[in-house]
């Protein structure tokens, strides 16, 4: 068991900063087209962050063209080249399933501006 915690605490991607449920993200993903690759980014409010270890992952939905659009990303995926955040989020849950329902201004969640910390 303790070979397990060895390999799982060795792979963290550090590009990826501190966050929490209710944040809102840019997420820079590797897309992959033909031959050719570019980065994606992907902004959106951080539903729920799930796992432990390896398999550790979390949640962005966004809204794109009036519909809303989740997608799951794992912490250690050499897809996510680094997430960056946007704004700070005051919320008291941590799993946010309930704006799944809520469209409009209904659907924003009260947030502070994030200090760029990784600058310093």
């Amino acid at each position: 068991m303790d070979l397990v915690q060895r390999v799982t605490k060795r792979a963290k991607n550090t590009k990826i900063a501190e966050f929490h449920p209710g944040d809102t993200v840019n997420v820079f993903v590797k897309i992959k087209e033909g031959e050719k690759e570019r980065v994606q980014a992907y902004k959106g409010v951080v539903t729920k962050i799930q796992g432990a270890g390896a398999s550790r992952s979390f949640t962005v939905r966004k809204m794109s063209s009036g519909v809303g659009v989740e997608r799951t990303f794992p912490f250690v995926s050499p897809a996510v080249e680094s997430v960056e955040v946007l704004t700070k989020g005051h919320v008291r849950r941590a799993k946010l399933y309930y704006l799944r329902e809520l469209s409009g201004k209904a659907a924003k969640i009260e947030s502070d501006i994030a200090t760029n910390q990784s600058a310093e």
